[in-house]
């Protein structure tokens, strides 16, 4: 009995005393970790707020930078640590080349997206600050991160997507061309006069000191059907304008056309945008 206790009490003294030898090694690798764990986040907050003003980087990169930097700063605190308290250079390199396999195999969709947020940020079909539609979600791209690109939506909520999933579908930009046209659909009885209904409708869009006067604005018959004439004017405006310009169109179109044409039949003039053209927040 005497034996087993004396057995148990030099194993239980084997890491103890591993632990007296490298005290000093220890505090300073846990210093090491603690200093790294700060630098890099003073680092990315630095690279945040420096960068585009000081050196002139692309706002699109500095989300990407910020968090390589950080990451970084961490993997060599965690690596110096290591060899700190005696574990070999060398074992450790073999142990992150063996995990970072076992880590791309398990993480192929994460190493995707990684390899897609670069390549959105190198070809830049988005930047921070466009309203974009794409793969299901629609915002202003507040940032494009190593992973996922942050969106805000037009009412407000925050959304989250995978680089991948922007990158392998189709993507609208509506803030990236200079200008936008406006589709405004106007449907009234056939009993009306077509000609006085258009020239109504030009002078609503001519007087909009927003409505661009290359290319102008038209009026066009859309469509019969049954006792109804569906019209629709197009009119050009600078993209910051657009959302607006929309609906100032189309509440002035529905106020003159129910102002000078046949009173009897008002209510059955119907003005709204174009469904089939999104009409988002753009900047």
């Amino acid at each position: 009995m005497d034996q087993s206790v004396k057995v148990a009490s030099s194993l239980i003294m084997i890491p103890v005393d591993w632990l007296l030898a490298n005290s000093i090694s220890i505090i300073s690798a846990l210093l090491v970790l603690v200093l790294g764990w700060y630098l890099a986040r003073t680092a990315s907050r630095l690279i945040e707020k420096t960068m585009p003003r000081a050196y002139g980087v692309d706002k699109n990169f500095v989300p990407l930078l910020s968090q390589v930097a950080r990451y970084g700063i961490l993997v060599f605190a965690i690596i110096t640590a290591l060899s700190m308290i005696g574990v070999a250079s060398t074992s450790i390199y073999a142990a992150l080349a063996a995990a970072g396999l076992a880590i791309a195999l398990a993480l192929q969709n994460t190493l995707s997206n990684i390899a897609a947020g670069i390549m959105l940020i190198l070809l830049r079909p988005i930047a921070i600050g466009e309203f974009i539609t794409g793969n299901g979600v629609a915002g202003v791209v507040v940032e494009i991160g190593l992973f996922g690109t942050r969106l805000r939506s037009s009412n407000g909520l925050y959304v989250f997507t995978p680089n991948q999933q922007l990158w392998t579908s189709a993507i609208t930009n509506h803030s990236r061309e200079p200008r936008r046209r406006i589709d405004v659909n106007v449907s009234i009885p056939d009993s009306l006069d077509i000609a006085k209904a258009r020239k109504i409708l030009l002078r609503v869009a001519t007087a909009d000191k927003r409505v661009l006067v290359d290319p102008l604005p038209n009026v066009h018959v859309d469509s019969f059907s049954g006792s109804t004439v569906a019209m629709q004017l197009r009119a050009w405006v600078a993209t910051p304008d657009y959302l607006a310009t929309l609906y100032s169109l189309t509440e002035e179109s529905k106020i003159a056309l129910t102002r000078e044409l046949n009173a009897e039949a008002n209510h059955q003039i119907a003005v709204a945008p174009d469904p089939n053209v999104p009409s988002p927040e753009t900047n």
